[in-house]
């Protein structure tokens, strides 16, 4: 008999494909060395923070001695911070947010686990179009909730409305929304945005209850060719954008999110209530001291944009040349094309073979793709060249 409950037992027997890979990689650099290793499995950022984190943190050292320099603080964050952090997303979001309208987390996950446990009952559902980000289902699993996926739409991953409508139940609670995406790289238009919203509030009419539509937005910094991401906040009352400062910061270790609320909410001070419940009684208690206070001095920094930038146009010209079919992506860190031969499990083995670590479409919902994150060295992508020749020309 298992020590453990029988849904983490089931969590274990299906772990993250991200994190397998990511272990398989750890096994091959021992055999082979570092360098003869092509991981592209996990989404952690190599890039050197920002030369401002740097002297956030040695501030922070120079006033360790002071009482309560790492104490607590409200459930939801330094209220000074609240307030800056509000200033700055305004900008960001195109509309004028209050330090009432914002609450500092745990990272985007502790921010989204919050969130779901202020407003989900035990078997309602929240939707997420296909491909997704794979902790999304253990986050509603979490507080009782039933995670229900759609399929984008094929070539595009752009959503499927029709789908969508016909997903939606009486039980719907929350659609969640993934721009720029991981793991296909899209960035949802302003048209798409729209649609979205009055999709939902024509359901909410019908059902009699608000539908909550969360946009998780870690990759909103990281766009490429001028494409715009647009905001969810200004389109919908019920509308709720949730970040993080992991991705543009290279801070993913520090744990540092938040969320922010429409201002049009009617109901705004009810669910920041909750949130600062939540956010307390799930056991973060609060963000972190030391990632606060670096944060207040990196506000509208980031990391330099055009090293991704030229990552993204090598591994385009590496797949190219394999004969890969993808889609260019338009945001974020990754690329997602099509498994040669169709079986993406298969794929990413022969993958293997060649010291190349890929993570299969089917972790994201999605079988028959398969995932590469680019945030390595631009020579790590170059060298991986014949890796992904050898592999596809044994499906050809």
């Amino acid at each position: 008999m298992s020590i453990l409950s029988s849904n983490v037992q089931g969590y274990l027997g299906n772990s993250s494909w991200i994190r397998r890979m990511f272990e398989a990689g750890g096994q091959l650099k021992a055999q082979y060395g570092a360098d003869r290793v092509y991981d592209f499995s996990l989404g952690n950022p190599d890039l050197p923070a920002p030369p401002q984190v740097e002297q956030a943190l040695r501030e922070m050292a120079e006033r360790a001695h002071e009482p309560f320099a790492f104490g607590y603080m409200p459930n939801g964050g330094f209220p000074w911070l609240r307030e800056q952090l509000a200033e700055h997303l305004s900008h960001e979001q195109g509309v004028r947010l209050t330090a009432g309208d914002v609450i500092l987390s745990c990272g985007a996950a502790g921010a989204l686990n919050a969130f779901l446990r202020a407003v989900l009952n035990p078997g309602e559902e929240l939707i997420s179009f296909a491909p997704y980000f794979v902790e999304y289902g253990f986050y509603v699993a979490n507080h009782g909730g039933v995670f229900k996926s759609v399929m984008s739409r094929a070539g595009t991953f752009a959503p499927d409305f029709d789908a969508l409508e016909e997903a939606i139940t009486s039980k719907t609670r929350v659609l969640l929304i993934n721009s720029p995406h991981n793991p296909t790289g899209v960035v949802y238009s302003r048209e798409d945005l729209t649609g979205l919203s009055d999709l939902l509030q024509k359901k909410s009419r019908e059902y009699g209850r608000p539908i909550w539509l969360i946009a998780d937005e870690p990759y909103r910094f990281l766009a490429y060719d001028g494409v715009e991401v647009p905001s969810v906040l200004p389109l919908y009352p019920y509308a709720v954008a949730v970040s993080s400062f992991s991705k543009n910061l290279s801070l993913p270790g520090e744990r540092v999110g938040y969320l922010a609320i429409s201002p049009d909410l009617a109901e705004k001070e009810e669910l920041m209530a909750g949130l600062t419940l939540t956010n307390r009684i799930l056991g973060f208690v609060n963000p972190p001291v030391i990632g606060q206070h670096v944060v207040a001095k990196t506000l509208g920094s980031q990391v330099d944009l055009s090293i991704y930038a030229s990552r993204r146009t090598a591994m385009a010209e590496v797949l190219r040349a394999g004969r890969y079919d993808f889609q260019m992506p338009a945001g974020a860190f990754y690329f997602f094309p099509k498994a040669p031969g169709g079986d993406d499990v298969a794929f990413v083995n022969a993958l293997l073979e060649e010291r190349v670590l890929a993570v299969p479409g089917r972790g994201f919902g999605c079988p028959g793709y398969f995932r590469l994150a680019f945030c390595v060295d631009e020579k790590v992508i170059r060298n991986a060249a014949e890796g992904f020749a050898k592999a596809r020309a044994r499906f050809a």
